[in-house]
């Protein structure tokens, strides 16, 4: 088995956008920068893996900006994590105005690639080489993302099986003005040539991406009567490859409209010779594009809404329900400002919630900024201020095995045993065995009514040697766990543990907390008069692992 070798850093292009590559409204074309972006994707992958990469998924991606005729445009990717044979590249595209010099973010993406090594050889790719803060704040979290993709068809299926409970009988969409999905559906047959693959003969992914692009716009503009933009498309994965000489057959169909958005599903098939006299297809894509359209001030449309006519067809329209709402999440989650207090626990959003809990904690551990205010004997304080918002670290010492403190640090249950903070706490939901809701309440200070929480605590093990163990914790709203007279319901912005092992039978246990005023009692009356109350908890900490350690 070969190892591949490692190499870090952005590998980038640059493209001034010409009339060729626009449509007709002058700006680039959404498909011929999906060609770029999976060429340049592709050229970082293959850079890290040293042998031939093929496409397998692009996450769903966000278009913030248009790019036009005689405007240039860069696209940046770089391999984020390595596993074994698949890495994650990160995509930046931004477009720079020559005249202005003024640079715009166009699009962030994530994609995921294979090895396609030549013969039977087998190639296990390297870790990547991290050279930066940025890299290993995209390396910590590039596993979450991973997680986030493997869950998704679960997620989705979910939603779909409560959509089905409220029945999925055709003539529930008649309404007045609507449309027949039926108008919408188009199809096209490309002939891959050697122009559209790779030294090897696979199929462009880029390609294939620009073509279900042109598919879906037609599809689209069959609904709108005007010239549809496309503004996202959720996750293209590719079951299969296609290779020079294929018949790739593209069926489109508009699946739901949303006032001035609609979706649009796109199937690939392809056939060799042979295939094609038997009408045997392999299914190798699918994908959701979304558009909105414009009139010619520049005003949003709306769409008529949509009736399906068949089974499948209602089918399709509750999954463009289902995943517009978990597309409403991902993007409240990922890219929603810090100024949330709280984030509504559904089916739709678990995965990003979990996502996002880990992600904001590996952010503040990685913030710079952080200032010493005490040490003392095995425990060390810092805090660090941005605006109003409070931060607060505490490093600890602790002769107990790293797994054995993140077992016991995950659990809740056992806080009470160590924080006086720390009244009740129950668990409301097992979400999964890495992610579970709790209610806490706390104890009353002088003047003020006692406090009650509902958080979620996710908690990561390490893939690596050198990273830590995460517990991670944030506020979260529940439905049925409104708030009461008897308690002020509080918030938790970000808190939570990171765990590093120093040896087989000691670690140091970072803990962080960022919040406001308040939301800490032993924290509201100045920093100075209450870090002995912030080492005594510790100590209490510090004490309980080893104790439950040494017998674990």
């Amino acid at each position: 088995m070969e190892r591949s070798r490692a190499v870090g850093g952005w590998v980038p292009m640059c493209q001034s956008v010409m009339p060729a590559h626009a449509n007709h409204r002058g700006e680039l074309s959404a498909g011929q920068l999906l060609k770029w972006m999976d060429a340049t994707a592709c050229l970082a992958a293959e850079k890290h893996a040293g042998v031939s990469c093929v496409t397998a998924s692009m996450d769903d991606i966000q278009f913030e900006e248009a790019a036009r005729v005689g405007q240039v445009i860069t696209i940046k990717a770089k391999v984020n994590r390595a596993f074994k044979t698949s890495m994650e590249v990160g995509i930046k595209v931004t477009v720079q105005d020559v005249l202005t010099n003024v640079e715009k973010i166009v699009s962030v993406a994530y994609a995921t690639y294979v090895v396609k090594p030549v013969g039977a050889e087998k190639v296990e790719l390297e870790p990547v080489k991290l050279l930066s803060s940025e890299d290993h704040l995209e390396h910590a979290l590039a596993s979450e993302r991973k997680r986030i993709r493997l869950g998704y068809q679960e997620v989705f299926q979910n939603l779909m099986q409560e959509s089905n409970k409220e029945g999925d009988r055709c003539d529930t969409f008649e309404e007045e003005d609507t449309v027949s999905t039926d108008l919408t559906h188009v199809q096209s047959i490309e002939l891959v040539q050697p122009p559209h693959a790779n030294h090897h003969g696979n199929t462009f992914g880029g390609q294939i991406m620009a073509w279900m692009e042109t598919v879906a716009s037609i599809s689209a503009s069959r609904l709108c009567r005007s010239y549809p933009i496309l503004k996202s498309v959720n996750m293209f994965k590719f079951w299969g490859p296609s290779v020079v000489g294929d018949r790739l057959v593209f069926n489109a169909i508009v699946n739901n409209t949303f006032q001035n958005k609609l979706e649009v599903g796109v199937r690939v098939e392809a056939y060799n010779c042979e295939e094609w006299i038997k009408n045997q297809a392999r299914h190798i894509n699918s994908a959701f594009l979304i558009f909105n359209s414009i009139n010619d001030k520049g005003e949003l449309l709306t769409f008529p809404k949509v009736k399906p006519t068949t089974k499948d067809g209602v089918r399709r329209y509750h999954g463009a329900i289902a995943r517009k709402r978990i597309r409403l999440a991902r993007r409240y989650m990922l890219f929603a400002k810090d100024d949330k207090p709280y984030d509504l626990w559904d089916k739709s959003n678990q995965a990003y919630m979990s996502y996002s809990n880990i992600a904001t904690l590996t952010h503040l551990a990685a913030e710079p900024g952080w200032e010493v205010i005490s040490t003392l004997n095995n425990i060390k304080i810092w805090t660090r201020e941005d605006g109003d918002v409070l931060s607060l670290k505490v490093e600890m010492q602790v002769e107990t095995a790293s797994h054995l403190a993140f077992s016991l640090l995950s659990n809740f249950t056992y806080r009470q045993q160590w924080d006086k903070h720390f009244l009740t706490c129950e668990v409301l939901q097992a979400v999964s065995e890495d992610d579970k809701i709790y209610y806490i309440t706390s104890p009353p200070v002088t003047g003020h009514q006692p406090r009650d929480f509902v958080i979620l605590v996710s908690r990561r093990q390490p893939l690596e040697p050198s990273e830590p163990y995460i517990v991670a914790v944030k506020s979260v709203i529940l439905a049925s766990v409104p708030r009461s007279t008897e308690h002020c319901r509080s918030e938790i912005p970000c808190a939570g543990f990171q765990i590093y092992s120093d040896s087989s039978s000691s670690c140091r246990v970072y803990y962080f907390n960022q919040m406001t005023s308040g939301a800490m009692p032993y924290l509201a009356a100045g920093l100075t008069d209450s870090s002995n109350t912030i080492e005594e908890t510790a100590l209490e900490c510090i004490k309980f692992l080893e104790l439950k350690g040494s017998k674990g």
